[in-house]
């Protein structure tokens, strides 16, 4: 198999149509279907059952699609890091979700930037569940997770913190001035829908709350009294005036990580790493 066909595939994979995927490769039609052709019949099966109607993807080409991710991560990753390689001063790219682990990033940033022969450090803000894809196809050369929220599958990760979560409620609202509430009351609000976070796979799970991408677009939202949140305490930390962040009792602990690729053998990650670990 060669890597163009690879890429080709994913592009039909991901886009269930020829034509858009076709568009986003910026090639015609004719040569996407060629190469789709070549690679079943080196493999052997069918990877893509096309009707007039629809495209849709076999056992084995859902089986192809998450290898050739990861293939096509893998090489991207080499890529950058091998141009990396080549700087006189090495850089970092770290993926952060918006507005999550500030105190413990800023420690984190300072404590590494007095290490002898310390990367530069590149901050990437990226949305819930980008995390595990940016390491993979090597954007990032490290994370900040937060679990149970985020996956670390396929990671090697060091634990850093285990903190409580809160309530981010309307400063206005009745329950604002409790010292603590328990989840049922939170999510029983009628007026208050818990906000609904993508999954995985980018699409968002039935329910009245709003859709919500990150905390700077959910504050907003909760402070207009259109949803409410739970949350890791260290998100509610410094909120504006018009939102109160009140402890949960019953919610589980969240604890965050820091997350790298298994096959990472960059000196400045382990330093990170250590220095993180030792914070």
């Amino acid at each position: 198999m060669e890597i163009r066909e690879l890429r080709y595939f994913v592009a039909i994979a991901e886009e269930l149509h020829f034509g858009k995927a076709a568009e986003r490769l910026e090639i015609s039609q004719p040569p996407l279907s060629r190469a789709l052709a070549r690679l079943e019949r080196q493999l052997g099966v069918t990877l893509v059952e096309r009707t007039s109607r629809k495209v849709t993807l076999t056992e084995a080409g859902a089986v192809l699609l998450s290898e050739a991710r990861a293939i096509l991560g893998a090489v991207a990753a080499a890529e950058r890091r091998t141009r990396q390689a080549a700087q006189r001063r090495p850089r970092l790219v770290l993926a952060v979700k918006s507005g999550t682990a500030g105190e413990l990033l800023a420690k984190l940033l300072d404590a590494y930037r007095a290490e002898p022969g310390a990367a530069d450090v590149d901050l990437l803000l990226c949305e819930a569940h980008q995390h595990q894809k940016l390491l993979q196809d090597g954007q990032a050369d490290v994370a900040l997770l937060h679990a149970p929220f985020d996956s670390a599958a396929g990671l090697d990760t060091e634990i850093l913190h285990t903190e409580g979560q809160v309530a981010i409620l309307p400063a206005s609202h009745p329950l604002a001035g409790r010292s603590a509430v328990r989840t049922a009351e939170v999510s029983a609000l009628p007026d208050l829908p818990m906000a609904r976070w993508p999954g995985p796979g980018g699409g968002y799970p039935e329910g009245p709350g709003a859709e919500v991408r990150n905390l700077t677009q959910l504050f907003q939202l909760i402070a207009l009294g259109r949803t409410t949140v739970i949350v890791p305490e260290s998100a509610g930390a410094d909120l504006r005036r018009d939102l109160a962040a009140i402890p949960v009792l019953d919610a589980p602990p969240v604890t965050t990580l820091i997350a790298w690729p298994p096959q990472s053998r960059l000196r400045a990650v382990a330093d990170l790493v250590r220095v993180a670990a030792g914070l």
